[in-house]
Protein backbone atom coordinates (compact mmCIF):
# COMPACT_ATOMS: atom_id res chain seq x y z
CA UNK A 1 0.00 0.00 0.00
CA UNK A 2 2.88 2.04 0.71
CA UNK A 3 4.46 1.64 -2.46
CA UNK A 4 1.30 2.44 -4.51
CA UNK A 5 0.55 5.55 -2.17
CA UNK A 6 4.36 6.66 -3.28
CA UNK A 7 3.71 6.22 -6.96
CA UNK A 8 0.90 8.09 -6.92
CA UNK A 9 1.77 10.63 -4.82
CA UNK A 10 4.96 11.01 -7.43
CA UNK A 11 2.12 10.80 -10.39
CA UNK A 12 0.23 13.72 -9.07
CA UNK A 13 3.51 16.17 -8.50
CA UNK A 14 4.66 15.12 -12.32
CA UNK A 15 1.25 16.49 -13.58
CA UNK A 16 1.19 19.20 -11.26
CA UNK A 17 4.56 20.52 -12.66
CA UNK A 18 3.76 19.70 -16.23
CA UNK A 19 0.72 22.12 -15.26
CA UNK A 20 2.76 24.96 -14.04
CA UNK A 21 5.01 24.20 -16.91
CA UNK A 22 2.15 24.94 -19.36
CA UNK A 23 0.80 27.92 -17.40
CA UNK A 24 4.12 29.70 -17.31
CA UNK A 25 4.76 28.86 -21.39
CA UNK A 26 1.11 30.60 -21.33
CA UNK A 27 1.77 33.46 -19.26
CA UNK A 28 5.11 34.15 -21.39
CA UNK A 29 3.69 33.60 -24.82
CA UNK A 30 0.84 36.43 -23.83
CA UNK A 31 3.53 38.57 -22.67
CA UNK A 32 5.25 38.26 -26.31
CA UNK A 33 2.23 38.37 -27.79
CA UNK A 34 1.14 41.94 -25.95
CA UNK A 35 4.49 43.80 -27.11
CA UNK A 36 4.51 42.26 -30.58
CA UNK A 37 1.11 44.13 -30.61
CA UNK A 38 2.26 47.12 -29.03
CA UNK A 39 5.32 47.76 -31.73
CA UNK A 40 3.05 47.11 -34.25
CA UNK A 41 0.75 49.61 -33.30
CA UNK A 42 3.28 51.77 -32.87
CA UNK A 43 4.39 51.25 -36.39
CA UNK A 44 1.07 51.81 -37.39
CA UNK A 45 0.86 54.92 -36.16
CA UNK A 46 3.91 55.73 -37.42
CA UNK A 47 3.61 55.22 -41.05
CA UNK A 48 0.19 56.73 -40.75
CA UNK A 49 1.69 59.99 -39.32
CA UNK A 50 3.87 59.73 -42.14
CA UNK A 51 1.64 59.70 -44.60
CA UNK A 52 -0.16 62.32 -43.28
CA UNK A 53 3.19 64.45 -43.63
CA UNK A 54 3.52 63.54 -47.58
CA UNK A 55 0.36 64.51 -47.87
CA UNK A 56 0.77 67.86 -46.54
CA UNK A 57 3.97 67.82 -48.68
CA UNK A 58 2.18 66.93 -52.11
CA UNK A 59 -0.77 69.46 -51.03
CA UNK A 60 2.39 72.55 -50.44
CA UNK A 61 3.47 70.94 -54.27
CA UNK A 62 -0.01 71.51 -55.94
CA UNK A 63 -0.34 75.05 -53.95
CA UNK A 64 2.61 75.98 -55.00
CA UNK A 65 2.23 74.84 -59.06
CA UNK A 66 -1.67 76.75 -58.80
CA UNK A 67 0.17 80.10 -57.21
CA UNK A 68 2.70 80.15 -60.50
CA UNK A 69 0.09 79.36 -62.88
CA UNK A 70 -2.11 82.12 -61.63
CA UNK A 71 1.26 84.47 -61.75
CA UNK A 72 1.47 83.58 -65.51
CA UNK A 73 -1.94 82.89 -66.95
CA UNK A 74 -4.79 85.19 -67.44
CA UNK A 75 -7.11 82.14 -68.03
CA UNK A 76 -7.21 78.37 -66.44
CA UNK A 77 -7.01 75.35 -69.41
CA UNK A 78 -6.09 71.78 -69.34
CA UNK A 79 -2.58 72.64 -71.44
CA UNK A 80 -1.16 74.13 -68.51
CA UNK A 81 1.30 72.43 -66.10
CA UNK A 82 -1.15 72.17 -63.35
CA UNK A 83 -3.30 70.17 -65.30
CA UNK A 84 -0.19 67.23 -65.53
CA UNK A 85 -0.69 64.19 -63.75
CA UNK A 86 2.14 63.22 -61.54
CA UNK A 87 2.86 59.38 -62.02
CA UNK A 88 3.69 57.07 -59.22
CA UNK A 89 7.17 58.65 -57.66
CA UNK A 90 9.53 56.77 -55.58
CA UNK A 91 9.72 58.63 -52.35
CA UNK A 92 12.14 55.68 -50.73
CA UNK A 93 15.08 58.33 -50.37
CA UNK A 94 13.08 60.80 -48.61
CA UNK A 95 11.61 59.41 -45.98
CA UNK A 96 13.26 58.70 -42.65
CA UNK A 97 12.90 55.41 -41.51
CA UNK A 98 14.79 52.76 -39.71
CA UNK A 99 15.69 49.47 -41.90
CA UNK A 100 14.72 46.08 -40.72
CA UNK A 101 17.42 43.56 -42.82
CA UNK A 102 15.37 41.13 -44.92
CA UNK A 103 12.45 44.07 -45.19
CA UNK A 104 10.79 45.42 -48.12
CA UNK A 105 9.75 48.96 -47.99
CA UNK A 106 7.70 50.87 -50.24
CA UNK A 107 6.81 54.63 -50.52
CA UNK A 108 5.68 56.33 -53.20
CA UNK A 109 2.99 59.47 -54.62
CA UNK A 110 0.88 59.83 -56.95
CA UNK A 111 -1.78 62.48 -57.82
CA UNK A 112 -3.53 65.06 -60.21
CA UNK A 113 -5.18 67.74 -59.83
CA UNK A 114 -8.89 68.76 -60.87
CA UNK A 115 -10.78 71.92 -61.71
CA UNK A 116 -13.81 72.13 -59.53
CA UNK A 117 -15.26 74.10 -61.70
CA UNK A 118 -15.53 72.01 -64.84
CA UNK A 119 -18.05 70.53 -62.48
CA UNK A 120 -21.81 71.88 -61.98
CA UNK A 121 -22.29 73.34 -58.76
CA UNK A 122 -25.41 72.16 -57.06
CA UNK A 123 -25.07 75.73 -55.12
CA UNK A 124 -25.68 77.37 -58.11
CA UNK A 125 -29.28 75.75 -58.41
CA UNK A 126 -30.83 78.27 -55.58
CA UNK A 127 -29.74 81.42 -53.99
CA UNK A 128 -31.17 83.12 -50.42
CA UNK A 129 -33.38 79.84 -50.60
CA UNK A 130 -34.57 80.57 -53.91
CA UNK A 131 -34.54 78.59 -56.71
CA UNK A 132 -32.54 79.96 -60.00
CA UNK A 133 -34.95 79.41 -63.05
CA UNK A 134 -31.41 80.03 -65.60
CA UNK A 135 -29.25 77.67 -63.89
CA UNK A 136 -32.18 75.00 -62.95
CA UNK A 137 -32.49 75.00 -66.69
CA UNK A 138 -28.81 74.02 -67.33
CA UNK A 139 -29.32 71.36 -64.89
CA UNK A 140 -32.12 70.16 -66.80
CA UNK A 141 -30.21 70.21 -70.33
CA UNK A 142 -27.50 68.20 -68.52
CA UNK A 143 -29.49 65.69 -67.11
CA UNK A 144 -31.02 65.52 -70.69
CA UNK A 145 -27.61 64.94 -72.12
CA UNK A 146 -26.60 62.42 -69.77
CA UNK A 147 -30.65 60.63 -70.74
CA UNK A 148 -31.73 61.08 -67.37
CA UNK A 149 -35.11 61.95 -65.95
CA UNK A 150 -34.90 65.54 -66.11
CA UNK A 151 -37.69 66.32 -63.47
CA UNK A 152 -34.79 65.58 -61.27
CA UNK A 153 -33.59 68.94 -61.94
CA UNK A 154 -36.88 70.90 -60.19
CA UNK A 155 -36.51 68.15 -56.90
CA UNK A 156 -32.76 68.41 -56.85
CA UNK A 157 -33.43 72.91 -56.90
CA UNK A 158 -36.11 72.04 -54.48
CA UNK A 159 -33.54 70.46 -52.49
CA UNK A 160 -30.96 72.51 -52.70
CA UNK A 161 -32.89 75.68 -51.99
CA UNK A 162 -34.84 74.47 -48.78
CA UNK A 163 -30.99 73.42 -47.14
CA UNK A 164 -30.32 76.71 -47.86
CA UNK A 165 -33.63 77.93 -45.53
CA UNK A 166 -32.35 75.36 -42.82
CA UNK A 167 -28.80 76.81 -43.05
CA UNK A 168 -30.05 80.70 -41.86
CA UNK A 169 -29.06 80.94 -38.32
CA UNK A 170 -31.29 83.91 -37.75
CA UNK A 171 -34.80 83.64 -39.50
CA UNK A 172 -35.94 86.97 -38.59
CA UNK A 173 -32.66 88.56 -39.67
CA UNK A 174 -33.65 90.24 -43.40
CA UNK A 175 -32.46 88.18 -46.29
CA UNK A 176 -31.38 90.67 -49.22
CA UNK A 177 -33.03 89.81 -52.28
CA UNK A 178 -31.27 87.52 -54.93
CA UNK A 179 -31.04 88.68 -58.35
CA UNK A 180 -32.33 87.08 -62.08
CA UNK A 181 -35.64 85.35 -62.51
CA UNK A 182 -36.14 83.12 -59.59
CA UNK A 183 -38.72 79.90 -58.93
CA UNK A 184 -40.95 79.51 -55.61
CA UNK A 185 -40.37 76.95 -53.55
CA UNK A 186 -42.87 74.72 -52.21
CA UNK A 187 -42.69 74.01 -48.21
CA UNK A 188 -40.09 71.51 -47.16
CA UNK A 189 -41.64 68.10 -46.67
CA UNK A 190 -39.87 66.49 -43.47
CA UNK A 191 -36.90 67.70 -42.11
CA UNK A 192 -34.77 69.73 -44.87
CA UNK A 193 -30.95 69.53 -44.92
CA UNK A 194 -28.27 72.14 -45.99
CA UNK A 195 -25.98 70.68 -49.50
CA UNK A 196 -22.99 69.97 -48.40
CA UNK A 197 -21.50 67.25 -50.78
CA UNK A 198 -22.84 65.47 -53.05
CA UNK A 199 -23.71 62.19 -51.87
CA UNK A 200 -26.79 64.21 -49.85
CA UNK A 201 -28.75 63.67 -53.04
CA UNK A 202 -29.90 60.27 -52.15
CA UNK A 203 -31.92 62.04 -49.98
CA UNK A 204 -33.65 63.48 -52.90
CA UNK A 205 -36.78 61.78 -54.31
CA UNK A 206 -36.15 59.69 -57.07
CA UNK A 207 -32.47 59.76 -56.56
CA UNK A 208 -30.41 56.41 -56.29
CA UNK A 209 -27.06 55.40 -56.09
CA UNK A 210 -27.17 54.29 -59.89
CA UNK A 211 -28.16 57.45 -60.93
CA UNK A 212 -25.99 59.20 -58.66
CA UNK A 213 -22.95 57.13 -59.79
CA UNK A 214 -23.56 59.22 -63.59
CA UNK A 215 -23.63 62.02 -61.94
CA UNK A 216 -20.88 61.98 -59.82
CA UNK A 217 -18.09 63.03 -62.13
CA UNK A 218 -20.15 66.20 -63.49
CA UNK A 219 -21.33 67.52 -59.73
CA UNK A 220 -19.17 68.82 -57.23
CA UNK A 221 -20.97 71.44 -54.16
CA UNK A 222 -18.78 74.34 -53.12
CA UNK A 223 -18.79 76.77 -49.88
CA UNK A 224 -18.41 79.79 -51.99
CA UNK A 225 -22.11 80.16 -53.07
CA UNK A 226 -22.58 79.99 -56.88
CA UNK A 227 -19.56 79.55 -59.54
CA UNK A 228 -19.35 79.40 -63.04
CA UNK A 229 -18.54 76.91 -65.30
CA UNK A 230 -14.94 77.31 -66.47
CA UNK A 231 -15.48 76.74 -70.27
CA UNK A 232 -12.07 75.93 -71.04
CA UNK A 233 -12.61 72.84 -68.67
CA UNK A 234 -15.65 71.67 -68.72
CA UNK A 235 -16.39 68.05 -70.66
CA UNK A 236 -18.46 68.11 -73.48
CA UNK A 237 -21.67 67.17 -72.04
CA UNK A 238 -21.91 70.12 -69.71
CA UNK A 239 -21.03 72.25 -72.47
CA UNK A 240 -23.79 71.23 -74.18
CA UNK A 241 -25.78 72.29 -71.49
CA UNK A 242 -24.92 75.55 -70.53
CA UNK A 243 -25.21 76.35 -74.27
CA UNK A 244 -29.14 75.94 -75.31
CA UNK A 245 -30.02 74.13 -79.07
CA UNK A 246 -26.20 72.61 -78.70
CA UNK A 247 -26.16 69.58 -79.34
CA UNK A 248 -23.52 66.85 -78.09
CA UNK A 249 -21.75 66.73 -81.22
CA UNK A 250 -21.37 70.13 -81.54
CA UNK A 251 -19.61 70.23 -78.00
CA UNK A 252 -17.79 67.41 -79.19
CA UNK A 253 -16.24 69.92 -82.09
CA UNK A 254 -15.13 72.49 -79.60
CA UNK A 255 -14.17 70.88 -77.05
CA UNK A 256 -11.07 69.01 -79.53
CA UNK A 257 -10.82 72.41 -81.27
CA UNK A 258 -10.15 73.93 -77.43
CA UNK A 259 -7.21 71.48 -77.10
CA UNK A 260 -4.93 73.59 -79.31
CA UNK A 261 -6.19 76.90 -78.74
CA UNK A 262 -8.34 77.73 -75.44
CA UNK A 263 -10.09 80.60 -75.18
CA UNK A 264 -8.42 83.33 -73.87
CA UNK A 265 -11.52 85.57 -73.18
CA UNK A 266 -15.36 85.22 -72.90
CA UNK A 267 -16.09 86.76 -76.51
CA UNK A 268 -14.11 84.85 -78.05
CA UNK A 269 -15.73 81.80 -76.50
CA UNK A 270 -19.67 83.43 -77.19
CA UNK A 271 -18.84 83.99 -80.41
CA UNK A 272 -17.43 80.46 -81.55
CA UNK A 273 -20.58 78.93 -79.55
CA UNK A 274 -22.92 81.37 -81.19
CA UNK A 275 -24.15 82.50 -77.84
CA UNK A 276 -26.63 85.98 -77.89
CA UNK A 277 -25.87 88.26 -74.66
CA UNK A 278 -29.37 86.82 -73.43
CA UNK A 279 -29.14 83.61 -73.92
CA UNK A 280 -26.90 82.54 -71.10
CA UNK A 281 -26.61 84.80 -67.71
CA UNK A 282 -23.10 86.23 -67.99
CA UNK A 283 -22.26 84.90 -64.41
CA UNK A 284 -23.13 81.22 -65.52
CA UNK A 285 -19.50 80.68 -67.02
CA UNK A 286 -16.14 82.03 -67.40
CA UNK A 287 -12.34 81.07 -68.24
CA UNK A 288 -10.34 81.18 -65.16
CA UNK A 289 -10.86 78.89 -62.14
CA UNK A 290 -10.43 80.15 -58.52
CA UNK A 291 -11.33 76.14 -57.31
CA UNK A 292 -9.59 73.02 -57.55
CA UNK A 293 -9.68 69.36 -56.25
CA UNK A 294 -5.78 67.79 -55.30
CA UNK A 295 -6.30 63.99 -55.82
CA UNK A 296 -3.66 62.05 -54.01
CA UNK A 297 -2.73 58.16 -53.34
CA UNK A 298 0.25 57.85 -50.99
CA UNK A 299 1.77 54.04 -50.70
CA UNK A 300 4.56 53.59 -47.47
CA UNK A 301 4.91 49.77 -46.82
CA UNK A 302 1.72 48.30 -45.90
CA UNK A 303 -0.13 51.43 -45.54
CA UNK A 304 -2.62 53.07 -48.02
CA UNK A 305 -4.00 56.96 -48.43
CA UNK A 306 -6.00 58.31 -51.03
CA UNK A 307 -7.09 61.67 -49.89
CA UNK A 308 -9.29 64.82 -52.04
CA UNK A 309 -8.60 68.05 -51.16
CA UNK A 310 -10.22 71.02 -52.70
CA UNK A 311 -8.27 74.45 -52.91
CA UNK A 312 -9.38 78.03 -53.34
CA UNK A 313 -6.67 80.12 -55.26
CA UNK A 314 -8.98 83.14 -55.14
CA UNK A 315 -7.44 86.20 -52.80
CA UNK A 316 -10.62 87.16 -51.26
CA UNK A 317 -10.76 83.55 -50.08
CA UNK A 318 -7.51 84.06 -47.53
CA UNK A 319 -7.16 87.94 -47.96
CA UNK A 320 -4.10 88.96 -49.83
CA UNK A 321 -3.65 86.26 -52.80
CA UNK A 322 -2.39 82.71 -52.98
CA UNK A 323 -4.05 79.47 -51.54
CA UNK A 324 -5.50 77.49 -49.00
CA UNK A 325 -6.87 74.44 -48.38
CA UNK A 326 -10.84 74.27 -47.63
CA UNK A 327 -10.95 70.45 -46.82
CA UNK A 328 -9.26 67.12 -47.22
CA UNK A 329 -11.51 64.02 -46.68
CA UNK A 330 -9.46 60.73 -46.66
CA UNK A 331 -9.86 56.79 -46.87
Amino acid sequence: MLQRSGRHQRGVAVVTALLLTTLAISIVASLFWQQQVQVRSMENQRLQLQTQWILRGALDWASLVLRQDAYTSQYTSLDQVWATPLAETRLDQYIERERVEGETFDASLSGNIIDATSRYNLANLAENGQRVAAQEAIFRRLLTQLRLDARLAERIGIFVAQGQQAAVQDPQQPVDPPTGPQLVVPPASGVPIPLLQVDDLLAVQGMTPELLAKLRPFLIVLPSGPTPLNVNTVPAELLAALVPDMSLSQANTLVARRKTAPWNNVEQFKSEARMTSDTVPADAYAIKSDWFLVQSRIRLDRAALNAESLIARKSDVIGGGGTTVIWTRQN
